[in-house]
This record gives C-alpha cells, structure tokens and sequence, in this order.
C-alpha cells in the first residue's frame, strides 16, 4: 500500500457559473472511485462534505456495503468500500492524514486547465515511490475552489482527449489518473 489518498472535494467547488457552492454526493462517484482506489493500491479515500444530509448519505450507502445486505452479497464492494473515510472539510481531512502518516501529505490537485505548480505526472510518480505522504484532491461540480487551488502544492496537467470538448466525470479522471501515477 502506498502512502496515497484521495478526496472527492464537494465544498468549496464551483458551478457553470464560477460561483462558489457546494455539491451534492453521488452513489455512482463513491462507489467507481473507491474501486479503482482499491485496485491502484490507494490507502484512503475521502468524501469531503459539510453538509449534514450528504454525510448521512454517505454512511448509508458505506454501511449498506459495509454491515449490512451487501456486505454478504457483494465481498468485492466491501472491500472496495474499507477504505472510504468522511470529513468535513478539506482541513479536517490533511488534519487526520497527517496523524495517520506521521507528516503532512503532499497536496496535489486535478484540473482541466494547467497551473504554475503544475508537476508531471511522472515527478509525481517518483514522490510516491519514495514514500512520500500524497493527498490528490479531486473536485465535484465544475472543479475546486480558487482557495484550494491557490493552496494547493502541486496540480496534475489536465488530461486532453484530442478534441475542444473536456468535462470528464471525475470518475473518469480519477480513474485515468490513478492508472497514469499508480499503474504498472
């Protein structure tokens, strides 16, 4: 296991607009991203959200596969699902993975669009092989927040499919991004 997670930020993200909101959790994201977490090797994944009702949501569903009928029905999900954790805030989340790995992770972001910190993903691939401590935050609705990309310590190039159309799902990105630093 890698010192690798993820967190599928809800709040703060922004809409079509650019305007900052928070965004609702999605059975299909938790489900799809910790299976292809599991699969890389990632050693948490985390469903960032302030909103009471979406946690609920959240622990229904993780509970369901996790104590409940699907637990026996589905051993595959289960065991996707271990490594699902939820927080309130992206603080919240770098606060208990610091705990947890001794030091404070690398912060890296995803983006459609390149930065001035943004890091190769083979240099990134190095940092994890070494053993350093990586967070990859991963945005809902129309992508992060300014805040969290300002403070962000890297951000990943976007990923291009060789036409003008790119608004992947994050499913989708999560996936070619973990295969792309992760994969063999």
């Amino acid at each position: 296991m890698k010192a690798v997670s993820l967190a599928l930020v809800h709040h703060p993200v922004v809409n079509k607009n650019g305007e900052i909101i928070g965004s609702a959790v999605t059975n299909l994201d938790l489900h799809d991203i910790a299976r292809a977490a599991k699969t890389f090797g990632v050693d948490r994944y985390y469903i960032v959200t302030p909103f009471a009702e979406q946690q609920e949501l959240v622990r229904e569903i993780v509970d369901h596969w996790q104590t409940g009928y699907g637990a026996g029905y589905n051993p595959a999900r289960k065991n996707a699902l271990s490594i699902v954790r939820l927080t309130g805030s992206l603080d919240e989340t770098v606060t208990e993975l610091t705990e947890h790995y001794g030091q404070k992770p690398l912060i890296v972001t995803t983006s459609a669009r390149v930065y001035d910190n943004t890091v190769a993903y083979s240099d990134l691939s190095k940092k994890i092989d070494s053993g350093s401590p990586v967070l990859l935050l991963f945005g809902t609705a129309h992508g992060l927040a300014p805040e969290i990309m300002a403070a962000a310590d890297a951000v990943l190039p976007p990923i291009l499919g060789g036409t003008e159309y790119n608004h992947l799902s994050v499913r989708s990105a999560a996936s070619i991004i973990l295969d792309r630093l992760l994969g063999s």
